[in-house]
């Protein structure tokens, strides 16, 4: 991995762990990860029209989290029953429309040379991401308490939804060439809950998670170099040990 590729995968780990922390707090622990399966039907698309597959994924990736959003309010169901649906529907749909060798890097991944379009890219959604939850972080923090009482302290709850869901699913984008789609919800949640228990305060568990994140993909990227293996397994396992070990410790 060359350095330029090497910054955008710390900007990514370090959105992921921010973005990830208020996703555990959501309860969205096991929406996340379904969530990036939505990309897979954007990706064979973009394969089909001979286009680079992250502006697929990007695009489908929003179009799902406005569908799971408008189907939220309509329906009244929670948003980890509406994410199952919507991810089934287009996992099965992607599965059909990309297929061989492109498949198998949609669903873990390919690191390698970045292009300048997605380092731009990731550089981008990367300080977005961290400045969205750096400004909303009191608004998010209100809204997980009660709803009710953000909407009396004048948040839009609705407005703020959609932005955290497409902070969410851009973040996802981001990681979805080193991870794919089967693995980048790992990285957004492991790192938050190996942080939610050892942190003691939301600020403890902010920097705890970025850090953990950043550390996984750092050491598992180098790791990937040495053993000549996949990137995204290798990150996701040294996070899953970092998740193991804090286990051994006393919960704060």
């Amino acid at each position: 991995m060359n350095s330029e590729a090497l910054v955008v995968s710390v900007a990514m780990a370090t959105a992921a762990g921010l973005v990830g922390s208020f996703a555990m707090m959501r309860r969205m622990g096991l929406a996340a990860d379904p969530l990036s399966h939505i990309a897979l039907p954007g990706i064979g698309i973009a394969l089909a029209l001979h286009i680079n597959p992250l502006f697929g994924a990007v695009a489908m990736l929003f179009f799902g989290a406005l569908l799971i959003w408008a189907l939220e309010d309509a329906s009244r169901a929670t948003t980890e029953t509406v994410i199952g649906v919507v991810f089934s529907a287009a996992l099965a749909l992607g599965s059909l429309i990309t297929s061989g060798e492109d498949l198998i890097d949609a669903l873990f991944g390919a690191a390698g040379g970045l292009s300048r379009p997605e380092a731009v890219f990731g550089l981008v959604v990367a300080g977005a991401a961290a400045l969205f939850i750096v400004f909303f972080k009191n608004h998010l923090i209100v809204m997980l308490v009660s709803p009710d009482v953000a909407r009396t302290a004048g948040i839009n709850v609705r407005r703020l939804d959609l932005l955290y869901l497409f902070t969410l699913v851009l973040v996802i984008a981001l990681g979805l060439r080193y991870l794919g789609v089967l693995l980048m919800g790992a990285l957004v949640i492991i790192p938050a809950a190996t942080a939610k228990h050892l942190a003691r305060n939301l600020n403890q568990m902010l920097l705890a998670a970025v850090g953990i994140s950043v550390a996984s993909t750092l050491l598992g990227t180098w790791m990937a170099a040495s053993l000549g293996r996949e990137t995204g397994p290798l990150i996701v396992l040294v996070a899953t040990g970092a998740f193991a070990l804090s286990l051994l410790l006393p919960r704060r």
